[in-house]
């Protein structure tokens, strides 16, 4: 029999976590921290970046004296949860690549690489306070509130000549929409913990369609056709809800996706269009053949890949294609393998709420990795991963 993740079996709490604790505000971080820059630094983005990561280890430090003392987390354990040990095989390689990056500098590149696993510390470091499923419901709680302020700010600000919210410099309309739909999600599994999260699901559902995000909004009508169609979490009634509902907020914002429609085809081939990324991808692609084995490093790709007219590009707008510009065949296989064992904990939790509803969130970014990703993350965050995966791991320990 595995070891325990806990020194005490506790059983899960479906109710009682707070988002008004440490874990609540790291979540609160996770999910917010995307608009900074666009709120504060439009002028000097380099400064707001530089800010973005500084943030990342400050909290890393408070939560550190947060958690300072004996844990409740038997790390041996933790070790053998296989999506936590490709998170940090992830991380290894990300780090070992800077010694090769074609980063235009790689002291830049290493600080992102400090935030990105500064992310994935404070995780640790809350579940190291208290491992427990209400600790991990605080934080989601956390990121949802989060996402929830990030719509609050995309509705504020004016909208582009595209008619999406946001800014496609700052705030990517896509940005907006990815954030809104993991919310939503989320909101559906914590929906049971009270009445707000039902309302704010409609609030963030309502803000993934006015983004105009077409990626964001077809990965989230694929993977929320397959949670209601799987979960035992809704009764019959909501289900028929939420459905109804998004109808009614389809037709409601028909004249907006008719207008938008106009507007992108007239877009003709611009690298930011749909049609327009078979440039970037081809471009990428060649290029990443150049270094097939371990990549061109991490944070290389807007050093490497050129401008496409006006439009310079961040990442390749397609997950295995930017892991294999950046890592390689090794970056390939280890961000396949990370998500494939994810796949099997969340399968040997399909009735477990947490884990039914991050089936869905996997559903949502396989779709999504075609045309969008991150500049450094994985589509499903690190963090989040980590989170889920090591919950999930304690859950099936307490029941036995």
């Amino acid at each position: 029999m595995i070891s325990t993740l806990t020194n005490t079996q506790l059983t899960r709490v479906e109710t009682g976590s707070s988002a008004l604790s440490m874990a609540g505000f790291v979540g609160l971080y996770f999910g917010v921290r995307a608009c900074l820059v666009f709120l504060f630094f439009q002028s000097e983005p380099q400064n707001g970046a530089i800010l973005s990561i500084l943030l990342n280890l400050g909290l890393l430090v408070v939560v550190a004296f947060y958690a300072a003392g004996p844990g409740k987390m038997n790390w041996g354990a933790a070790m053998r949860v296989w999506p936590f040990r490709f998170v940090l095989l992830y991380l290894g390689l990300s780090l070992a690549s800077l010694a090769w990056t074609e980063a235009q500098s790689a002291a830049v590149a290493g600080g992102y690489w400090l935030a990105l696993a500064a992310d994935v510390a404070l995780v640790l470091l809350v579940l190291k306070a208290d491992p427990t499923a209400a600790s991990s419901d605080s934080l989601l709680k956390g990121f949802v509130y989060g996402v929830g302020l990030l719509a609050v700010v995309a509705w504020l600000s004016p909208a582009q000549a595209d008619l999406r919210i946001g800014d496609d410099d700052f705030l990517s309309p896509n940005v907006i929409g990815f954030e809104c739909a993991m919310g939503t999600l989320l909101c559906q599994y914590l929906a049971p913990q009270g009445a707000r999260w039902k309302w704010l699901g409609v609030a963030l559902a309502v803000t993934l369609m006015r983004s105009l995000s077409k990626t964001s909004i077809i990965a989230f009508l694929v993977a929320e056709s397959f949670y209601l169609l799987r979960t035992n979490a809704l009764s019959r009634a909501n289900k028929i809800a939420i459905v109804s509902g998004a109808l009614f907020t389809a037709i409601v914002f028909s004249g907006f996706f008719m207008a938008y429609y106009t507007v992108y085809t007239n877009a003709g081939t611009q690298a930011e269009t749909l049609t327009g990324r078979t440039s970037i991808w081809l471009v990428a692609g060649g290029l990443a053949l150049e270094e097939p084995w371990l990549g061109h490093g991490f944070h290389s790709f807007h050093s490497v890949v050129p401008i496409f007219g006006t439009f310079q590009a961040w990442h390749a707008h397609n997950e295995w294609l930017q892991q294999f510009f950046s890592y390689g065949i090794a970056g390939v296989a280890l961000v396949a393998a990370l998500y494939i064992s994810l796949f099997r904990q969340l399968r040997r939790h399909a009735l477990d709420p947490l884990g039914g509803v991050f089936r869905a969130l996997l559903l949502l970014v396989f779709v999504r990795s075609f045309v969008d990703t991150e500049r450094f993350d994985i589509s499903l965050p690190l963090w989040m991963i980590t989170l889920v995966s090591l919950t999930l791991a304690q859950t099936q320990e307490a029941a036995i």
